[in-house]
């Protein structure tokens, strides 16, 4: 039966059915009412989780790490500057091929300091080997929690998988959900099963120290098992629709979703939240008569290299919008998808907006601009195109506030 709930209530639904053996928390804004509402689940005997109290998110992961190495399911949350403390012991946990869920409210990194919702955060740890799941609405960030559990326990991918939601704007948000019910968890999720497990009675050694010769080695096989996910998520999305009678792109692996892109000549691209505005915009201009269309990647790490290309190839002109940015270059999916597609050959004009940061709204006059903008691209090759800067903020304040003169 569907109910209403909070972004931050519906993945604590989420935990409570995957029924995690140890929930290691530490508050930080937007994240805290997610591990708030799961240690009431816990105190009320709703769920039976060993939680830990701890002093940091630096040992929230470390809690986490651990009790993975023993074999338990963990489950965490976190945020912003929580994540880039929690950030050395989940490289680790990547390393040592441990998997943990963990639920990431967005929010942007100081300085200066912000309390509000984008992807930079969680684009700063794409490197270190951890599966990122993207959620555009809270049906969707509570139905990756079960997925994000699916893939990252599997024997052949055994790593961290994070699952974003948009601090804020999903967290606190109120909409419509189909929670689950224990029956159905269980149909869909099995129990964990460790391959190696920390054991004094059979003892051996994680993460120890490594030659160079064979840490590249370990590496590597992270490098593999990061790819090997992206079949796997696509089984996943596949069987959790057969379960929960829901699905997110089984076209195209549950990698992606499009929006009226199959015949489009303009073609937005982005993460998260801001697709649910930008399907409103893309249904005004098909309203004019013009062929715009959206793709929305569920997954950035493994980055679906081919179903981006697949989707994009026939477009004329494509905008990149991202609530991120690699400073002094462009933002990170814009760079992944030139990377995508021009070494498979293509010509495709590209433009970069940044937006969102810090939580700055989006709004559909912003699309407009970014459309129109794009559309002149149209026919045209990217050497015959003047980008100016490399990327576009939209958008950028320039007139003067009150105050500003001081």
């Amino acid at each position: 039966m569907a109910k209403m709930m909070t972004g931050y209530n519906a993945v604590a639904e989420a935990v409570k059915a995957c029924n995690p053996d140890v929930i290691p928390a530490y508050p930080i804004t937007p994240q805290t009412d997610i591990v708030e509402r799961i240690s009431e689940m816990v105190a009320d005997g709703e769920l039976t989780s060993e939680y830990v109290r701890v002093d940091s998110e630096f040992n929230a992961a470390s809690t986490a790490l651990g009790a993975s190495a023993a074999g338990a399911r963990i489950f965490t949350a976190t945020s912003s500057q929580g994540l880039k403390l929690m950030s050395e012991p989940l490289f680790s946990a990547s390393g040592m091929r441990l998997p943990l869920v963990l639920a990431i409210a967005n929010r942007s990194l100081s300085a200066p300091l912000s309390i509000w919702g984008d992807h930079t955060d969680t684009f700063a740890e794409r490197d270190g080997g951890m599966i990122q799941f993207y959620a555009e609405d809270v049906q969707e960030a509570m139905d990756n929690v079960a997925m994000a559990y699916r893939v990252a326990e599997d024997k052949d991918i055994s790593l961290p998988a994070l699952s974003c939601l948009d601090g804020f704007i999903l967290t606190h948000v109120q909409e419509k959900v189909d929670p689950f019910t224990q029956k159905e968890m269980k149909e869909f999720l099995p129990e964990r099963e460790p391959i190696h497990t920390l054991d004094p009675s059979d003892p051996i050694s994680m993460g120890a120290y490594a030659r160079p010769e064979h840490w590249t080695e370990t590496r590597y096989e992270v490098h593999r098992a990061v790819n090997k996910a992206k079949d796997k998520i696509g089984k996943a999305v596949k069987e959790f629709a057969d379960v929960f009678g829901r699905e997110y792109g089984l076209e195209h692996s549950g990698l992606l979703e499009t929006y009226r892109a199959e015949d489009a000549d303009v073609i937005l691209v982005a993460l998260g939240s801001v697709c649910g505005t930008m399907r409103y915009v893309v249904d005004e201009y098909r309203d004019k008569g013009e062929k715009v269309g959206m793709v929305r990647p569920r997954v950035y790490r493994p980055f679906p290299v081919k179903e981006i290309n697949k989707v994009l190839e026939d477009a004329e002109a494509i905008a990149v919008l991202e609530k991120d940015v690699s400073l002094g270059y462009q933002g990170g999916l814009a760079i992944d998808i030139k990377s995508a597609l021009y070494s498979n050959g293509s010509r495709i004009p590209i433009l970069n907006f940044i937006v969102g940061l810090a939580g700055r709204d989006v709004t559909k006059d912003n699309l407009r601009n970014i459309v129109e903008q794009t559309k002149e691209l149209r026919g045209k090759k990217p050497e015959d195109v003047d980008f100016g800067d490399e990327e576009r903020w939209e958008p950028l304040r320039t007139e003067l506030l009150p105050g500003d003169e001081e």
